[in-house]
C-alpha cells in the first residue's frame, strides 16, 4: 500500500511562501480550537489536533521544510517516484521503502502512534538494523532480527499523568494487523524510546526476533513550549498593564491559576510557577515559567498619540 501525500500547508491553511511567524500563527489558532480538552467532539478533534501537528512538525522546522518542499505534491506520479540528490535514496531515518512498482509498499505501517505513513517514510525515526549475533565458525549461524522504530505523538497531558495507546502494526506482504497495548508512562520526555521487546523483524535461523521502538516526540502545544521538565508559557501585556501592574489568567495543564504582575514589570520578564511543568524521571514535578512580552500598540490615534507625548515630556522632565 503506497504512502499518500500529505499536504501541509493546507492542513495549517497558510500559502507556500508563509512566514516562520505566519506558520506558527496558524498552528496555535488551529491547535486551540482543535484541542481535545477543549472541543466538543473530542474523537475527531484528537485526529484533527495530530494533523495539525504533524504538520507544524515540519514547517517550522527549516531542514524538514526544505525537504518537504524539494518533494512537492506530485511526487508520486506514474513511473514512481524518483526522491531528489539530497535524500541520498533514503527518506526519513534510514527506513527502508520501496518508492514505486513492485509488489512491496512500506515494510511496516503503523497506526495509533499519531504520525502518518507519509510522515514516517520521509521524517521519521526509520529503522535500525540490529547486530548479529553468531555461534562461532559454524556456516550456518542464528541471526537475530532487526530492530524496528518508529515515531509516537504523545500529548503534554499523557507525558504528565501517563497512558495506555493502541498501536498497530502490519508488516510487508502481510493482510495481518497486530495490536499492541502501549504504556506511555508518566514524566516521559522527549526522543525517549518505549521498547516492545521481541516484537521486530523475526530472526533469521533460529535466532531471536528484534525489537520494536517507539521514540517518544512530544506533541506542540498551543500555549507551552518545553524545556526539559518545565513548561514555559509567553504571555502579551499592554505597556500600561507593565507599569501599572495586574492580574492574569495564566493556562496551566491542570486549568487555569491566577498571577499578579508587579508594577514596573519589564519585558522578557519571567514569573515561576512552581510545580506546574511536567515531571521528572525522579517523579519532581518541573515548573511553569510565565514569560511576558510587552504588546507596544501599532496604531495610534491623535488623543493617544498625545497622551503618549504628554507621558514622555513628564518622564524626561
Amino acid at each position: 500500500m503506497p504512502v499518500q501525500f500529505r499536504d501541509y500547508y493546507e492542513t495549517l491553511g497558510v500559502p507556500k511562501a508563509a512566514s516562520d511567524e505566519e506558520i506558527r500563527s496558524a498552528f496555535r489558532k488551529l491547535a486551540r480550537k482543535y484541542h481535545p480538552d477543549v472541543a466538543k467532539d473530542k474523537k475527531a478533534a484528537e485526529e484533527k489536533f495530530k494533523e495539525i501537528n504533524e504538520a507544524y512538525e515540519v514547517l517550522s522546522d527549516p531542514e524538514k521544510r526544505k525537504k518537504y518542499d524539494q518533494l512537492g505534491a506530485d511526487w508520486n506520479q506514474p513511473g514512481g517516484f524518483q526522491p531528489p540528490p539530497q535524500w541520498s535514496g533514503q527518506p526519513g531515518g534510514g527506513r527502508s521503502y520501496q518508492w514505486g512498482g513492485g509488489d512491496g509498499g512500506i515494510e511496516f505501517e503503523f497506526g495509533g502512534t499519531g504520525f502518518s505513513d507519509f510522515f514516517e517514510a520521509f521524517f521519521g525515526g526509520g529503522r535500525g538494523r540490529s547486530a548479529f549475533g553468531g555461534f562461532g565458525g559454524q556456516a550456518a549461524t542464528a541471526e537475530r532480527g532487526a530492530d524496528v522504530e518508529a515515531d509516537i505523538m504523545v500529548t503534554l497531558e499523557e507525558a504528565l499523568d501517563g497512558s495506555t495507546r493502541t498501536v498497530s502494526l502490519r508488516r510487508a506482504g502481510s493482510t495481518k494487523v497486530e495490536q499492541y497495548q502501549v504504556k506511555i508512562p508518566r514524566g516521559v520526555h522527549e526522543g525517549q524510546r518505549i521498547r516492545l521487546a521481541g516484537q521486530g523483524e523475526a530472526g533469521a535461523r533460529g535466532g531471536k526476533s528484534g525489537d520494536l521502538f517507539l521514540r517518544v516526540r512530544l506533541a506542540r502545544h498551543p500555549d507551552f513550549r518545553v524545556e526539559g521538565s518545565d513548561l514555559i508559557h509567553e504571555e502579551k501585556i499592554a505597556p500600561w498593564q507593565a507599569v501599572l501592574g495586574m492580574e492574569l489568567k495564566v493556562p496551566t495543564l491542570e486549568g487555569n491559576v491566577r498571577l499578579k504582575v508587579p508594577p514596573g514589570t519589564q519585558g522578557g520578564q519571567r514569573f515561576r510557577l512552581r510545580e506546574r511543568g511536567l515531571p521528572s524521571a525522579s517523579g519532581k514535578r518541573g515548573d511553569l515559567y510565565v514569560e511576558l512580552q510587552i504588546n507596544v500598540p501599532k496604531k495610534l490615534s491623535q488623543r493617544e498619540r498625545d497622551l503618549w507625548s504628554e507621558l514622555a515630556r513628564l518622564q524626561s522632565g
